[in-house]
């Protein structure tokens, strides 16, 4: 299962009840956060998560609303004595930055590893997760995440029993290792089924429209999509700045056939986003507005 919270949903500037642009997911024990804007390790600790197990953090662009939140979220990270290392994920210029940020966050206890996204697409796999990283359209360099679980076919007790392998090997061939026995190796495919439909989480914000982001948010349990604007009025205004309506969100999730949209990355002059979610979902039915520490666990389908 993969746990999810919305952590922040301001764009721009934060608000009294409104923290800027942040993500953070759990699994299998470790936490990965993508951007963090000012207010993240508040929130964090609002919703009653740790900053310790985070172990990744992404970011989608440099803009101060992205990111103005990472001095102060490692010198916590710092000041509880971690010692672990983190993995730092983002475009070009990311070492740079975040160096640059350091300048009140020095001598840190723990090692960073940075890794620059320079490719249009880029895939990376680690603790039981892929990571789908794709360019989208924004002022700078930006970039939307793919969080996919990958599930395995269904084993097969009879197939097993068939071949005449010991019970100690079912395990492993389970979790997709090869295994020998009497001589012969065998692998999973002769004891597992058809591979069965993982959970995948899409997060895209600050971008114009692009059918990059119909194709990575395809089929997606969960698509958190920027809506910047509200107001249909708003629309030249939007593409001036490469951001997105909540109506321009909706029919990418209804291209990408996804089950869920949440609203995200408001414009600071867009206090109440709810009174247009009614004509959001004339587009797209199961789309709902983002909230501060909104939150939700997607488990694998039966």
């Amino acid at each position: 299962m993969l746990d999810v919270c919305l952590l922040g949903t301001g764009g721009m500037m934060p608000l009294p009840k409104r923290a800027l642009t942040s993500l953070m997911v759990r699994y299998n024990g470790s936490s990965l956060l993508i951007d963090c804007g000012e207010g993240t390790q508040v929130a964090i600790r609002e919703k009653g998560w740790s900053v310790n197990p985070i172990d990744t953090i992404c970011f989608t662009h440099y803009h101060g609303d992205h990111i103005s939140g990472l001095p102060g979220l490692l010198l916590s990270m710092g000041n509880a004595e971690r010692t672990s290392p983190l993995t730092m994920i983002g475009p070009k210029g990311l070492k740079k930055v975040v160096n640059a940020l350091r300048i009140i966050a020095p001598g840190l206890p723990f090692e960073i590893n940075f890794v620059e996204i320079s490719d249009n697409i880029c895939n990376m796999e680690f603790n039981g997760l892929m990571l789908e990283m794709f360019r989208v359209d924004h002022s700078v360099p930006c970039y939307g995440y793919s969080i996919v679980i990958p599930r395995t076919g269904k084993f097969s007790v009879e197939n097993a029993k068939k071949l005449g392998l010991p019970i100690n090997l079912w395990n492993p061939l389970q979790k997709g290792n090869s295994v020998e026995f009497e001589g012969k190796v065998y692998t999973p495919e002769m004891v597992l089924g058809p591979v069965r439909k993982g959970i995948k989480l899409t997060y895209c914000t600050d971008t114009r429209p692009a059918d990059i982001i119909a194709l990575k948010a395809y089929g997606s349990d969960l698509f958190i999509c920027e809506g910047m604007y509200g107001e249909k009025d708003k629309l030249a205004k939007a593409k001036e700045n490469k951001h997105m309506t909540f109506y321009e969100a909706a029919e990418l999730a209804k291209r990408a056939c996804v089950k869920k949209m949440w609203l995200t990355h408001y414009s600071p002059s867009l206090i109440k986003p709810e009174q247009y979610i009614n004509d959001v979902r004339a587009i797209f039915p199961d789309a709902e507005c983002g909230r501060d520490r909104k939150s939700v666990t997607l488990g694998f389908e039966d």
